[in-house]
């Protein structure tokens, strides 16, 4: 198949055009041109938070690698995303950035879980 996309940049009203040419494995009346386009937009939505998770966290370079590493920081990855987006934040890194300020006590407030150690309550004050 052959795909056309043209994009147009919000901020400075340049449009750019891209052929790709991809194969499939579904016959000609499962891939009609909706089916296709369906399956393609949905890509750019697993991209989009992709990248959100690479540029912020650098997740395409982590050394973890074995078992259900991977995995389980892709979940804390997205559990800290949507929880910045939740309280507000559009800009994940400048929520980060935010948040780093009072470590201890900031991430727990967000999750709505309180302090039980002492120690850690101290540094409330």
């Amino acid at each position: 198949m052959k795909i056309l996309r043209h994009r147009t940049d919000l901020k400075t009203g340049k449009v750019t055009r891209q052929t790709l040419h991809a194969i499939t494995s579904m016959t000609s009346s499962e891939a009609s041109p909706q089916v296709i386009g369906r399956i393609t937009r949905a890509q750019w939505g697993i991209e989009a938070i992709h990248h959100v998770r690479d540029t912020t966290f650098a997740e395409d370079t982590s050394k973890i690698r074995t078992g259900h590493g991977p995995q389980n920081m892709a979940t804390l990855r997205n559990l800290a995303i949507n929880t910045l987006r939740d309280a507000g934040h559009h800009n994940i890194a400048a929520g980060l950035r935010e948040i780093s300020y009072t470590p201890f006590t900031r991430p727990l407030d967000l999750l709505g879980l309180p302090l039980t150690c002492t120690a850690a309550r101290s540094t409330r004050l």
